[in-house]
């Protein structure tokens, strides 16, 4: 049975006050949970060493903000990029540094760069391939176990800055151009992106705009050209995940 009350003078049905607020209530339910998905942040880790922590230039100038500032003028909605990375970390102590800071398992974007310090301190190959490949099955996991989520790029060619002079600088392009091959070897054993940023390294031979004021490590606009190579990749890697504003 139905029960009746007069409210403002009108004959109204409790039952279908109550099935009116229950409705209601869903519906509020329903937009709460489109607002939740629809406003969260994309987030990205950033995994390397001097080059990713930007050694030599402000923190603005580096390529992993400068990569977050693109996509956000872009219209994308993501978080600044978490950065764990130092001068001077080989591959073994890259994979300690992340042990230590427990960066987590959830980023929509994932980019490694790192090699330099093991060719520099002449290591060899295979010891970086092991090392490598460990680090690209690091990368895969804290992109949720995506790896189509993952970038890796090239190692810089440091033989053509002012600090190499006096150097066998054709030695460390073949040292460098060796040690890129396994990383391509291995990007390509793991199904993850692999981004060429040696080529435009090698500007710098002729263009000390494009070399920090340390003498060694890229400036500001020299990150700003890798990220105009990786972006499309970065885009490809957050369709599908990315919330445009």
């Amino acid at each position: 049975m139905f029960s009746y009350y007069y409210i403002m003078g009108k004959k109204v049905c409790i039952s279908f006050i109550f099935l009116s607020l229950v409705m209601l209530a869903c519906q509020n339910v329903n937009k709460e949970k489109d607002m939740d998905t629809g406003n969260k942040e994309l987030t990205y880790l950033a995994l390397g060493d001097s080059y990713t922590i930007g050694e030599g230039v402000e923190e603005e100038q580096r390529w992993p903000v400068q990569l977050v500032e693109k996509l956000r003028a872009d219209g994308i909605d993501i978080s600044d990029a978490r950065i764990i990375a130092k001068t001077g970390w080989t591959t073994d102590e890259l994979m300690a540094g992340i042990e230590e800071a427990g960066p987590g398992r959830e980023y929509a974007l994932v980019s490694l760069m790192t090699g330099v310090n093991n060719q520099y301190r002449g290591r060899d190959r295979d010891n970086f391939r092991k090392e490598l490949a460990s680090l690209i099955d690091t990368a895969i996991s804290c992109a949720a176990g995506i790896a189509d989520n993952v970038i890796v790029l090239s190692i810089p060619d440091w033989g053509v800055t002012p600090f190499a002079a006096g150097r066998d600088q054709e030695k460390i392009a073949e040292e460098i151009d060796s040690f890129n091959n396994v990383i391509v070897e291995e990007c390509n054993e793991a199904n993850v992106k692999y981004i060429d940023v040696s080529g435009v390294s090698r500007r710098a031979s002729d263009d000390l705009s494009l070399v920090a004021g340390d003498g060694l490590h890229p400036s500001g606009r020299m990150y700003e050209m890798w990220v105009e190579i990786l972006y499309p990749s970065v885009k490809e890697v957050l369709r599908g995940q990315r919330n445009e504003k």
